[in-house]
C-alpha cells in the first residue's frame, strides 16, 4: 500500500459533503490510503471509510436527523451532550446502523481521530485501532465545546478536535512545525476534504461565545486555543489551497457557500450537500487517480 493520507475535516451536518465525496471514492475502488484522519464528524466518516460501508455516514445523518436522541437541545438537557453519546456510539453504532467492525479491524489503513487536549490546549491524535474498543476516541473527537461533556480518556480531558487542528494535513504529511505521532510515518501524498467553500473565512464568533460562558476558565491553555482558533484555521485553509494549486495535494471542497449548519438543517439541504460532495469527487476522479498513482 502506498503511503497516502485521506484527511477529513469536521463540521457536524456539513460533513454530508464529506459523506458524498467519500462514498464516490469507495464506489470507484479508491482505497489507496495508508491512513485516514478524521476530525469531529469527519471521524465518523473516517470510520465508515475504514469499514468500507458505502452510504453509512449519509444514512445515519439523514435517518436520525429529526430524532431528538441524535442531536437536540433535549439531548443536551437530559444527557449533557447535544449529540447523544449513548444513542450515537452505542445504539446507532452497534444496532440501528451498525459499523462492520470485522471489516474495520481487518483493514490495514490506520485511522486517527483528532481531539483537543483541554488541559494543554493541544491536539490529541487518537489512534483508533479497533472498534468497538476505541469508539470513545471518535466520541471525544466529536464532542463540541460548551454543548458536550468533557471526555476522560487515558487520563486526558478531551473535546472536539476542531479547536486545535481542524484540518490535520500538517501532521498527516509531517510538514514543518507539525506535531509528530509516535510510530506514524508521514504520508507522501494526501487527499483533503473540506466542508466549507473556497470563499469561507472563520470569524471566531462561536469561539467568543464559548469564551464568554467561562465554562473553561480552569483551563487557560484551552482558552488560548479558542482565542487563536479562527486565525489558525484560516491560515491552514490558505496553506491547503496553496498546496493544492502546486499539485502537492488534492483538495475537495463545496462549490458554493454551505447552507447547512453544524447542528443541521432541512433534510433537503442536507441531501443537496451530500450530492454536491458526490459531484465534486466524481469531477476529480481522474485527477485523484493520477495523483495517487504518480
Amino acid at each position: 500500500m502506498s503511503n497516502n493520507a485521506l484527511v477529513l475535516e469536521g463540521g457536524g451536518f456539513r460533513s454530508m459533503f464529506t459523506a458524498g465525496a467519500v462514498d464516490v471514492l469507495m464506489e470507484n475502488g479508491i482505497y489507496d490510503f495508508s491512513s485516514v484522519w478524521g476530525v469531529s464528524a469527519g471521524a465518523i466518516a473516517a470510520s465508515s471509510f475504514k469499514s468500507r460501508q458505502i452510504g453509512r455516514t449519509m444514512r445515519i445523518m439523514l435517518a436520525f436527523r429529526d430524532d431528538r436522541r441524535f442531536m437536540s437541545l433535549w439531548s443536551l438537557a437530559t444527557t449533557g451532550d447535544i449529540a447523544g453519546a449513548d444513542f450515537m456510539y452505542r445504539e446507532v453504532q452497534d444496532v440501528l446502523d451498525p459499523c462492520d467492525t470485522e471489516a474495520f479491524n481487518a483493514n490495514p489503513t490506520q485511522m486517527y481521530a483528532v481531539a483537543s487536549d483541554v488541559t494543554f490546549g493541544t491536539p490529541a491524535y487518537l489512534h483508533v485501532r479497533s472498534l468497538p474498543n476505541d469508539v470513545e476516541m471518535v466520541r471525544a473527537s466529536a464532542s463540541m465545546p460548551l454543548v458536550s461533556r468533557i471526555v476522560e480518556l487515558g487520563g486526558r480531558a478531551l473535546l472536539d478536535g476542531g479547536t486545535t487542528d481542524a484540518i490535520p494535513v500538517g501532521v498527516a504529511m509531517g510538514l514543518d512545525g507539525a506535531l509528530e505521532v509516535e510510530g506514524y510515518v508521514p504520508a507522501e501524498k494526501a487527499v483533503v476534504v473540506l466542508t466549507q467553500d473556497a470563499t469561507y473565512e472563520k470569524s471566531g464568533a462561536n469561539e467568543r461565545m464559548v469564551l464568554r460562558s467561562h465554562r473553561y476558565d480552569g483551563y487557560p491553555y484551552y482558552l488560548e486555543a479558542l482565542e487563536t482558533r479562527s486565525a489558525r484555521y484560516n491560515a491552514c485553509r490558505k496553506m491547503v489551497h496553496e498546496m493544492a494549486e502546486r499539485g502537492e495535494i488534492v483538495c475537495l471542497e463545496p462549490p458554493k457557500p454551505v447552507e447547512v449548519a453544524t447542528n443541521g438543517s432541512s433534510g433537503e439541504k442536507c441531501l443537496s450537500l451530500y450530492l454536491q460532495g458526490r459531484a465534486e469527487a466524481e469531477a476529480h476522479l481522474d485527477e485523484i487517480r493520477a495523483y495517487l498513482a504518480r
